[in-house]
Formats: structure tokens, sequence, C-alpha cells
């Protein structure tokens, strides 16, 4: 049985974790495969609490798939719609490393997800805490469970950190 969790600022007993803490560690994973590629990093992955497995993962990938929707969470949702055979997913939950924005929020409630979890608050492109606040609308037809907050250090310092790489490897040019 794997007893410890490799992470960027070393290891930790995975018992003294929450469910939460271990999943959005594996999305952050997805997060730093998706830097590597030089994507922004950003990862997602959906999990079935039933069964506890990990249905689907992904990480950012608009530029790589030359598709402005690639977001980690719709390459997510869409591998869990393959993976389950069905375009509802209610009763999995989305772990993503960054606040959904507006059109993965409504990708979140048309495929009825039933939590949504994420970590870093972005007060830039959001829409479930910030900006139009997509859930808190009238014409939003599906609302899941929201935790945010989940490891939010964690992403934050990963997408400053990318984006203070970009700059310095411009000011060098």
């Amino acid at each position: 049985m794997l007893k410890w969790l490799d992470v960027s600022r070393g290891s930790r007993l995975l018992g003294a974790m929450t469910e939460d803490e271990i999943l959005m560690y594996a999305a952050l994973d997805e997060a730093r495969k998706a830097a590597s590629a030089g994507e922004v990093p950003i990862g997602a992955l959906i999990f079935d609490p039933s069964s506890k497995t990990v249905v689907a993962r992904a990480g950012n990938a608009p530029i790589s798939n030359h598709d402005p929707s690639a977001h980690a969470e719709i390459l997510a949702l869409r591998a869990a719609g393959e993976a389950t055979k069905n375009y509802r997913l209610g009763g999995l939950w989305l772990y993503v490393t960054l606040e959904p924005c507006a059109m993965c929020a409504g990708a979140i409630s048309h495929a009825r997800i039933g939590r949504l979890i994420y970590g870093a608050p972005d007060e830039k492109g959001g829409a479930v805490e910030h900006g139009p606040k997509f859930f808190a609308q009238p014409t939003c037809h599906w609302m899941p469970e929201v935790t945010a907050g989940v490891l939010a250090d964690g992403s934050r310092d990963m997408l400053k950190g990318f984006f203070r790489a970009k700059r310095e490897k411009r000011s060098n040019l």
C-alpha cells in the first residue's frame, strides 16, 4: 500500500492529508505536466467518490491542441464522458488547481458535476467566486457543491513561478 506521496515541499504521510488534498496533489501533477509542455500550469481530475477511483485527468492544452477550449477542466470532462459513456457526470467530483472560468463553469453545470473542488482563486478570470459568479445566476440550471482553496498556495505558487520564468526569459532575449 502507498504510504507516502512525494510533493514539491517534501514528503508527507498520506494519513495526515485529507482526501481533497491527496486528489488536489494529483491535479497539481497534471498542472506540472502542462507547464513542462509550455502550457499554463492548470490541472484537473475527475473522481468517483462511490468507487474511490480517478475517472479522468488532464492538464491545460490550448497551445498544443490549437484549441482555445482545451482548458484542463474541459479536457477532463471530455475524458470522463468517454470513460463513463455518458455526458452527464452527476455524482462525480472535479478537482482543478485554479478557479474555473465562465466557459468551464458552464461546462461543469451542463455535465451536472456533483462537487467542484478548486485550489487558487482567479480574481481576473474566475467565474465561481469572482467575475460573473456563474453558479449564482438565475439562468444556471445546475450548481455543484463548491469547495474552494484546497492547496491554494501550491496552485498559486506554481502559476506565479511559471509566469515569472516566462517574463525573465523574455527580458533575457
